[in-house]
């Protein structure tokens, strides 16, 4: 960090603010007091980012406006950890635990009883947290236990992790912590919300979502997952420390959210009634505890007692098992989600399940419940997955007295009437009526997007709006919408309004295979519309087509064939189709000013970060002319378009041989008539 520029003054502001807003995020994400207002915070945050765009040389990696890192990365790469991360092992029963103590007692001669240090387990992901001098300089997923991916970028964007350690903990050349990375239970459910709005696939619990999100290449996404941290053991600290306990205080008092119970128990005997207590306890924090830990207390024990290749042999985890409840099996209905695909949901009979009471379970679709073999009027099991979702997990056969009826899927949509399909290879049931009032605001969304005909403005909230006020009932209603309608709502105006309804009118003009994308056919996604809108030359022409034609189309498969030729046959969508045409809406590809194909068999692979276009208009341009873009480079890359701050792709195209060209000279490419 160069500052020789910068005058004394504005370096003290500078570092002031920053340690503020650290010890405001220490106060808030880990003690769970704040100080100040969400308004007075922000007003902070924004200060420092003015002051450090005024002096760029100040910018610093452990500055609260870096949580979120640069442009998406490539790939992660390895970490060593050493000592390694081991798992633990687990049991399930109190006579089990009794058995662990026994052994450990064995190894240990003389010493005829353990101080247990008893913590909550945390069902998420396992971290290693690096520091030095006081600054966090790395973060790894667990990995095999001795090699990890290097998430860093990832772990900064999670307020409860400290990018610069308090108190003493800077005088501190390297300290390395282990912890657990989860995401709170309401947090989880908002997230499987906008995931079903967006039609994309659930999360099963808030492990696997946790999992995911720390996979991402971009910690953008990251950032907005709401995910939080315990840290509950150590690689390196300092040498004065005894007992965990001791260690535990140590972290707290220098920064880190440590385990939120961490009580001592001489002796199994008194640890017993501290894991009945948390039996029911666990359903009340807002995360996801699966059991509990229990660890020896004394290091020197520890030292002791040593490790196998997989566990410590100093510590022990209790895991409760599911709970299972039994309840009758009233009716099956099915719900058309937001994407057209129709879920069976199981009614019970009310009934009361970790923590809470169920009264409906998600019975996924037709298989599952042939699999099962659940009828109505049964005796089902139910649980949660993830202590959360509720799900039917058998039947209790045997108190079947006959009068159980096997479930008949609906032929029809019980929100708009239209056929039900299920398309060749597909396990879900869909609505694909584009005017089904359970997905109006849903394909509208769709229709609208950056991938589809990217209408700037059109957001959830206004659709929802213009929705729910009857002024649009499929997405062609957008090109019939009239300012005053729009100006009229809440929180738009005359502006507002003006710029939408520009929007919507340059919207015509898109491509044909966004157009192709925007229309909501299922399984026709950004690259089957571009391999039908280099095959058919209109609507017309597309949906003229039979089965035979499509699946003459290398990449076309039997269900999205299937899909599309339903699509057309629908009356409801060729009367949206109709209104799209009225509008002015351009159906067909257009062919003038360009070479078509002229990068016909050539592939490519964009790096770096490039400045005229984005990726996916980068990728657009390519696929358009002939060519196809891959996300990695091998002999078969014929040119690598490197970008500001290419990453590693640049060196591996030197490796191999492969054309690297600027972005200059692939615009020239590109637009070369």
């Amino acid at each position: 960090m160069n500052v020789s520029k910068v005058g004394k003054e504005i370096v003290k502001k500078i570092e002031k603010l920053r340690n503020d807003l650290l010890a405001h995020d220490y106060r808030y994400y880990v003690l769970n007091q704040p100080t100040i207002s969400d308004e007075e915070y922000d007003r902070l945050m924004l200060r420092l980012k003015e002051l450090e765009e005024k002096y760029p040389e100040m910018i610093d990696p452990t500055s609260p406006t870096q949580r979120i890192g640069g442009r998406p990365l490539e790939k992660f790469s390895n970490v060593n950890h050493d000592p390694p991360m081991l798992s633990l092992d687990n049991t399930y029963s109190i006579e089990e635990i009794r058995e662990f103590e026994k052994g450990v007692l064995k190894r240990l001669e003389g010493v005829s009883m353990i101080e247990w240090v008893v913590e909550q387990k945390i069902d998420g992901v396992a971290v290693s947290l690096v520091y030095e001098n006081g600054s966090f300089t790395q973060g790894s997923t667990r990995g095999d236990g001795v090699v990890g991916d290097d998430i860093t970028e990832n772990l900064k964007t999670i307020k409860s992790i400290p990018l610069r350690l308090i108190n003493d903990g800077s005088k501190y050349p390297y300290i390395e912590v282990r912890g657990e990375v989860y995401m709170p239970n309401e947090a989880f459910l908002r997230l499987n919300k906008e995931r079903e709005r967006k039609g994309e696939p659930l999360f099963a619990n808030p492990r696997n979502a946790t999992a995911g999100t720390l996979k991402s290449l971009d910690s953008s996404i990251v950032a907005k997952r709401e995910l939080n941290i315990f840290i509950h053991s150590y690689g390196t600290l300092p040498g004065s420390i005894k007992t965990h306990l001791e260690a535990l205080e140590f972290l707290s008092n220098i920064g880190f959210k440590v385990s939120a119970l961490r009580e001592a128990k001489r002796g199994i005997d008194n640890v017993i009634p501290l894991i009945e207590e948390w039996r029911t306890k666990r359903h009340e924090v807002g995360y996801w505890i699966d059991g509990l830990v229990l660890k020896v207390n004394e290091l020197s024990q520890r030292g002791k007692l040593g490790s196998t290749s997989k566990a410590p042999r100093w510590a022990v985890a209790f895991k409760y098992p599911a709970e299972k409840v039994r309840t009758k099996l009233k009716r099956i209905k099915v719900s058309i989600g937001r994407t057209g695909i129709a879920t069976p949901i199981a009614m019970l009979e009310a009934v009361f399940v970790s923590g809470t009471t169920v009264s409906r379970a998600s019975l996924f679709n037709m298989d599952e419940i042939e699999r099962k073999d659940i009828r109505v009027g049964d005796k089902v099991v139910v649980e949660k997955g993830g202590e959360i979702i509720p799900h039917i997990v058998g039947v209790v056969k045997e108190e079947r007295r006959g009068g159980e009826e096997r479930f008949l899927f609906p032929d029809k949509c019980p929100v708009c009437g239209e056929k039900l399909i299920r398309p060749e290879g597909e396990v879900y049931y869909r609505c694909i009526n584009v005017g089904c009032p359970a997905q109006i605001k849903g394909r509208i969304l769709h229709f609208g997007s950056r991938n589809g005909m990217d209408i700037e403005g059109l957001g959830d909230v206004l659709v929802s709006q213009l929705v729910n006020e009857g002024i649009l009932c499929d997405y062609a209603d957008l090109y019939y919408l009239q300012k005053d309608e729009i100006a009229s709502l809440p929180r738009m105006g005359e502006k507002s309004a003006e710029n939408l309804i520009s929007a919507i009118e340059e919207s015509k003009k898109q491509s044909f295979n966004r157009l192709i994308y925007s229309l909501g056919i299922p399984f026709v996604g950004t690259y089957n519309a571009k391999l039908l809108s280099d095959n058919f030359r209109s609507i017309d022409d597309l949906m003229k087509k039979g089965l035979e034609d499509l699946f003459d189309i290398e990449g076309i498969g039997e269900k999205t064939a299937s899909a599309i030729v339903a699509f057309f046959k629908n009356k409801r969508n060729m009367e949206v189709l109709r209104k799209l045409r009225k509008a002015g809406v351009i159906m067909e590809r257009k062919e003038e000013g360009r070479t078509p194909l002229s990068l016909k068999g050539k592939r490519f692979v964009l790096t770096g970060t490039l400045s005229a276009l984005t990726r996916e208009e980068a990728r657009e341009a390519i696929e358009g002319f002939g060519g196809r873009v891959t996300g990695s480079v091998s002999q078969k890359t014929d040119f690598v378009v490197a970008g500001r701050d290419p990453g590693s792709k640049l060196d591996k195209a030197k490796e191999l041989g492969a054309k690297q060209i600027s972005e200059e000279e692939f615009l020239k490419m590109i637009y070369k008539k």
